[in-house]
């Protein structure tokens, strides 16, 4: 009989994760950075944190690593950590819902102009302008553009269609469309419909095809006045490109994630007209763990009975 396999999952995950018969599990502490994932026996399955930074170049101390699970739907800053032969997979519908609420969030924040009224608050002034040069705004009845309709695309796009939007749905390839939306269209259509666009809403992994797909000429086919929204990673946006039409207060922009990251002190991103910053928290949510726990929980199950996992993005 051949021996169960080894997994070695973070302290602060088991509490979320249901035994799975036939699966040994091993914990280990990822505060702790003097450990090795495992304490020195040869793991088959290798949970990474959810603030997985420090851990990503320890992977290749793990003995016998055969298959690691990211808790983190984007893997390119994985991958070239990644010792040779071992298998990784995304973090597929765990942060799902909570990027999708911060994607909402951010759009709502930067239409009903919230910046500026915090900023009053703090002084303490009862002020109901807008900012200068700013129209009031709302989010119902504006045509929102979700480029990359996976899971956070559809997500979002739920929570959009309930806040009376008209929703355009963009993935890699043309399909038809789903219970949300009448057609799906292909990246390749992204110049006819951006012009179309009051919101554009980025939800895609970042791979070769899509850095800098929002580069200066995307950017300008933009109506005046638009407002674009990442959530995805920093490098599919061109910043000099949206930068430049930020200062000169044709476009708008509310960033969780920004190129380069974390955006350093005294980045004119901070600073810019109409551009909204957050610390690249979307999938920041209590909600994260116990989704992380019963995707963990599949994919072992998975493992222990094929060898393999499910949703495997690099090996």
């Amino acid at each position: 009989m051949a021996p169960s396999p080894v997994a070695a999952v973070p302290l602060d995950l088991l509490p979320h994760l249901d035994p799975v018969d036939g699966v040994e599990v091993v914990p280990y502490d990822p505060q702790d950075r003097g450990t090795v994932p495992g304490g020195g026996r040869e793991v088959d399955v290798l949970a990474l944190p959810m603030i997985a930074g420090p851990w990503l170049r320890r992977m290749g101390e793990v003995p016998g690593l055969r298959a690691v699970v990211l808790a983190s739907a984007g893997f390119e800053h994985a991958l070239p950590h990644v010792p040779d032969g071992v298998r990784v997979a995304n973090a597929v519908g765990v942060h799902d819902t909570a990027t999708a609420e911060l994607a909402l969030t951010l759009m709502l924040a930067a239409q009903r102009h919230l910046p500026h009224h915090v900023l009053s608050q703090a002084r303490g002034t009862w002020d109901r302008s807008t900012p200068p040069r700013e129209p009031w705004r709302s989010l119902a009845d504006s045509t929102v553009l979700v480029v990359g309709y996976g899971g956070i695309g559809k997500a979002l796009t739920r929570r959009l269609l309930a806040a009376e939007c008209e929703v355009l749905a963009v993935a890699s390839t043309d399909r038809p469309g789903d219970d949300l939306v009448e057609r799906v269209h292909g990246v390749d259509r992204l110049p006819e419909l951006l012009p179309r666009a009051d919101v554009v809403a980025l939800s895609l992994p970042l791979t070769a095809g899509t850095q800098g797909l929002l580069d200066a000429r995307a950017l300008a086919l933009l109506p005046d006045g638009a407002l674009v929204v990442n959530v995805a990673r920093g490098g599919v946006v061109d910043t000099g490109a949206l930068l430049a039409e930020c200062v000169a207060g044709r476009l708008r922009a509310a960033l969780d994630v920004t190129d380069p990251e974390p955006l350093p002190d005294g980045h004119p991103l901070w600073s810019a007209p109409g551009v909204l910053v957050v610390p690249h928290v979307g999938g920041a949510s209590p909600a994260s763990y116990p989704r992380m726990g019963r995707y963990l929980h599949r994919q072992l199950t998975t493992y222990r009975d094929t060898g393999d996992l499910e949703h495997v993005v690099h090996g």
